[in-house]
């Protein structure tokens, strides 16, 4: 039988958050169709995640340094191909002067002109409907590679899952609740009473310990809906595990219920049963859903301001008004 030539391959995914590194893995995936092997080139904040995909096989590091020294490396590695999922001038240039001949990105930008295979995007051409995976799998199949299996995979380590079992020692079932994002660190102004209520639902109907998560940036906040809930199963971890363990926490938990965030897209992989709320009206959840055997979605029903977003909202009702029954009945669908 006839050898295959080794080929190799570099999804270079540097930018956006944890989440959109972990829907891109899906990229790889189409990637093994023809490839004997596929590397990631991300930034630093993102290997944790990347590093426990199965279907990569190293992970480099772009610290955003010096471009001509990190394309040197990648010329050594002599790669035949590479798939830019989140394009910048730097993401065009680096693969450009290292020499790999195809370079697959975005078309119409003004270093477009760099890539071999140029892609339109097609929520530039008012797609508000197609998950983002299905929109990235659009780049491997400019270069004839593609994937049926359509759910990222995320595989905590030994040390994640000897961490995780530390924080979910006993009996009692878990819950993780992960209310906050980017968005509510930043501006300060996050309603917690909402998420408190929830968070007391979620322990009364499901009799469980309710853990809420977030990054050491939403400790503060976190704290605060703990101490909101005024039950003293519920209590924050936010800022206390590595995304890892929180993949392996995740894996144990009866449910996950939080609001769309990379950490929702981990949960998912790991196979939680995962409860996705987009509370905002500018949300596309057909776009963003989370991927795996079980999840859920529910979507803004509250009313946003005329011409807010989420990025300028004054008060953030929509998050003070949560809709409780509706996220109930969600939780309730994925672990009878």
């Amino acid at each position: 039988m006839p050898q295959i030539a080794p080929s190799k391959a570099l999804l270079y995914a540097a930018g956006g958050g944890i989440g959109d590194s972990l829907v891109a893995s899906l990229v790889a995936r189409a990637l093994r169709e023809r490839f004997t092997s596929v590397d990631a080139l991300t930034l630093e904040a993102h290997a944790p995640v990347l590093e426990r995909v199965p279907d990569l096989d190293r992970i480099l590091i772009d610290d955003g340094g010096d471009e001509r020294a990190l394309a040197e490396r990648l010329a050594r590695e002599e790669y035949d191909a590479c798939v830019v999922t989140w394009a910048t001038a730097r993401t065009a240039r680096v693969p450009f002067t290292a020499g790999i001949g195809v370079r697959v990105g975005q078309a119409r930008r003004i270093y477009s002109f760099r890539f071999t295979h140029r892609v339109v995007v097609r929520s530039e051409e008012g797609d508000v409907t197609s998950h983002w995976s299905d929109i990235l799998l659009d780049y491997a199949r400019a270069i004839g590679c593609d994937t049926s299996d359509k759910q990222y995979r995320f595989v905590p380590t030994a040390e994640d899952e000897r961490d995780a079992e530390r924080l979910s020692s006993g009996s009692e079932p878990l819950v993780i609740l992960n209310p906050c994002n980017a968005i509510a660190s930043r501006r300060g102004i996050w309603p917690l009473e909402g998420w408190a209520a929830l968070a007391r639902a979620l322990r009364e109907r499901l009799a469980a310990r309710v853990l809420v998560s977030g990054s050491p940036a939403d400790a503060p906040m976190a704290a605060g809906i703990a101490r909101l809930a005024a039950d003293e199963r519920v209590v924050s971890i936010a800022g206390m595990t590595s995304i890892g363990a929180f993949g392996a926490l995740a894996r144990r938990a009866r449910a996950f219920v939080g609001i769309t965030t990379g950490s929702m897209h981990v949960a998912a992989a790991v196979g939680a049963p995962t409860v996705g709320i987009f509370p905002f009206q500018s949300d596309f959840p057909e776009r963003w859903a989370p991927l795996g055997p079980r999840t859920e979605v529910v979507r803004a029903s509250y009313p946003c301001h005329p011409r807010d977003t989420k990025e300028r909202c004054r008060d953030y009702a929509c998050v003070a008004n949560l809709d409780l029954p509706r996220v109930l009945a969600a939780v309730a669908s994925l672990v009878s």
